[in-house]
């Protein structure tokens, strides 16, 4: 049967570390056509630029919550990813206008490593957000924001990132990594 199970898995080390270290933004289907092996993203086709944030504060997350009903025979993943950017300007107020009217992929890197894209067959919505300017002179000024994809699976893993350029084993994609200065 397709779904029976094929591994099973001890107690690992206490080696992993949590946090997110950038996100890249993808508008909605430039990945061009997605090569997967084991739901592992091996390679895209498309030429598209990849949006680079950088974040540093620990109150940025991915969230992945399994929903699966019995009677319907559905199963179904939902991709949370929370953010926190510091500032606030008005060149960020209209690219997060921007973001919130798409509906982007998004590629996760962890502090592992690890390189994961959201919202691969759907994209991905802005759900919640809020600019803060704060009180007192030690407060928050920046962004929060949330944002969700449905998807018929977890996150893909992407192959070979770097540090650098976390679409680098895609030998068929022409990626542009955009840096605000």
């Amino acid at each position: 049967m397709a779904c029976d199970l094929t591994l099973g898995f001890e107690e690992g080390c206490k080696s992993n570390i949590g946090g997110i270290d950038a996100v890249y933004f993808v508008n909605f289907g430039d990945l061009g056509a997605v090569t997967q092996v084991n739901d592992e993203i091996t390679n895209l086709g498309g030429t598209f630029s990849a949006y680079k944030y950088v974040l540093k504060d620990n109150a940025n997350t991915l969230t992945e919550t399994v929903t699966t009903d019995r009677n319907t025979g559905t199963t179904f993943y939902t991709q949370t990813l929370t953010l926190s950017l510091k500032g606030v300007s008005k060149a960020m107020n209209k690219e997060l206008k921007l973001l919130a009217y798409g509906r982007p992929h998004i590629c996760v890197v962890d502090r592992m490593g690890n390189a994961r894209m959201m919202g691969l067959v759907r994209g991905c919505e802005v759900t919640a957000g809020d600019t803060t300017t704060g009180g007192a002179m030690g407060e928050k000024v920046g962004y929060s924001l949330t944002l969700v994809a449905e998807e018929p699976m977890m996150a893909n893993f992407i192959a070979s990132p770097t540090a650098a350029d976390p679409f680098d084993g895609m030998a068929s994609a022409t990626v542009t990594i955009v840096v605000q200065v």
